[in-house]
């Protein structure tokens, strides 16, 4: 993508913004601007829209703002919606199906937090964790649905019977074609036994995946409530003919305090930042610096974290399900407000139930 194709990019984006009269924010219009210059120059293969609005209120605008802008530039073809639960992303076709390949290859390390005990424990081989060895075979199951070979060839993936089946056997009747602006995988990863936040920390691109089974969220939740973090920051800026940029965020991840001693030093986090960087190197036209930012002092995950228990039935053994989404903290450029979280004991479930309350920070 060259300075001209950016400039045209963003143009579009706005327009088709205003076509839809979606008024965002000025910080999660500057974050969605962030978020689909990562996808289109392949800095990112997905990312979360945890901003702009609700579901299904958010799917709706995303999916019509996408056509307008597929319409427009080509550079947004391969660009598309994907919903698991009530959870949305954009991703980007190709790159999520290279991120597959990548990881199944063992290209770039994943490492593992085992959450399920206290002190949570770093795991190094996906083969010593059963949660991990799960989250691998949803892996594969993607690598069907996003198979780098048709996708080279821009045949998108398409989502049939024989393909789902893999992760729920359960599916044996026909299954409607979706349309080809959304890729709606709720149903799917309900069969599996892999947690909503286990498959966010591989999908998002983190190099540390929090590891919970469905048996274990309340151990998971509570294990990692009492534990400070260190907050791993990639800060990007924009090139200079943008106006007004300056250093923001690319995305974020978090990592126990007492497991990233050494916070950028740590073999894992260089690792990390070698395999962002050459991604960078493809794109410098765009993206003029590229940077890891780690806190030096150890945060409690209270102020950090959002955790957010969603009413949702996954198995017949839990209606609970924890999304952990540890991908941003506050900033000056894209503030977000304080939350403190109580946990108390539901009666009539096992795991426990949280209650989020926002506070002025």
């Amino acid at each position: 993508m060259e300075t001209a194709e950016l400039e045209g990019a963003l143009q579009v984006l706005s327009s088709s913004l205003s076509q839809i009269k979606w008024r965002l924010k000025s910080s999660s219009k500057r974050r969605l601007e962030i978020d689909v210059l990562a996808l289109c120059t392949g800095m990112r293969p997905v990312v979360m829209v945890d901003y702009g609005g609700r579901m299904p209120e958010l799917q709706e605008r995303l999916c019509a703002v996408l056509k307008l802008c597929q319409k427009a530039l080509p550079i947004f073809y391969h660009l598309r919606v994907m919903v698991i639960y009530d959870m949305i992303y954009l991703i980007h076709v190709k790159e999520l199906a290279e991120h597959v390949r990548s990881s199944l290859k063992s290209e770039q390390e994943l490492l593992f937090v085992d959450l399920e005990h206290d002190p949570p424990k770093m795991i190094v081989q996906a083969e010593k964790s059963s949660v991990a060895m799960q989250l691998i075979s949803v892996l594969k199951w993607f690598s069907l649905l996003f198979p780098v070979d048709e996708i080279n060839n821009d045949l998108l993936p398409s989502i049939t019977t024989e393909v789902m089946s893999i992760a729920n056997p359960s599916i044996s009747a026909p299954i409607t074609s979706q349309s080809s602006d959304i890729i709606d995988l709720s149903s799917y990863i309900e069969g599996t036994q892999v947690t909503v936040p286990t498959l966010n920390g591989w999908l998002l691109g983190y190099p540390v995946v929090y590891l919970l089974s469905l048996e274990h969220i309340s151990d998971a939740i509570f294990n990692l409530s009492t534990k400070s973090l260190r907050i791993f920051k990639i800060l990007v800026c924009r090139d200079d003919t943008y106006k007004g940029s300056g250093k923001e965020e690319l995305l974020s991840f978090s990592v126990p305090y007492d497991l990233s001693m050494e916070g950028s030093n740590e073999e894992w986090a260089k690792a990390f930042m070698a395999y962002m960087e050459a991604k960078w190197e493809k794109c410098k036209q765009v993206w003029r610096s590229l940077q890891m930012e780690v806190n030096k002092q150890g945060h409690h995950p209270l102020r950090l974290l959002k955790v957010i228990m969603t009413r949702r039935r996954l198995t017949s053994r839990t209606e609970w399900s924890s999304t952990i989404l540890h991908r941003r903290a506050p900033t000056n450029e894209s503030p977000a407000p304080v939350v403190s979280t109580v946990f108390t004991r539901n009666p009539s479930t096992d795991p426990w139930k949280c209650c989020i309350c926002k506070q002025k920070g």
